[in-house]
């Protein structure tokens, strides 16, 4: 399995961005799709998970009803972390992350036997 972020850039406070995981090799429909994040100097943080086959979506509380975790209609091995409403305390690097089965309320303190590289955001004026 191969995952391929990106999206990352660049974006003012208040502002929003769209990030993109391309994903490849599954051979099952059942399969967690999470993003991660790390700022400089803090601990990984799960931020947004989704269930392929399945639908139910988790979030961190700090990215709820900003950020929101998908699949793309046309491409079905593409998922996106639409995120609005930035936040500088947003900036991080992102990673895309999958495993089999599926995420659960404490998806992050699963497993995840794939990740993608990480592609930077940086919420600044």
């Amino acid at each position: 399995v191969q995952l391929q972020a990106s999206g990352g850039g660049l974006v003012q406070p208040g502002g929003s961005l769209r990030l993109s995981c391309a994903a490849s090799g599954w051979t099952s429909d059942y399969y967690a799709i999470a993003w991660f994040r790390q700022a400089p100097g803090q601990e990984r943080e799960g931020v947004a998970c989704l269930t392929n086959g399945e639908g139910y979506t988790y979030y961190a509380e700090s990215v709820k009803a900003r950020f929101t975790i998908s699949r793309d209609n046309a491409k079905n091995t593409v998922y996106h972390l639409q995120m609005n409403s930035l936040k500088p305390e947003d900036t991080a690097v992102y990673y895309c992350a999958t495993t089999r089965g599926i995420c659960g309320t404490y998806y992050y303190t699963r497993r995840f036997d794939y990740w993608g590289q990480g592609t930077l955001v940086t919420v600044s004026s």
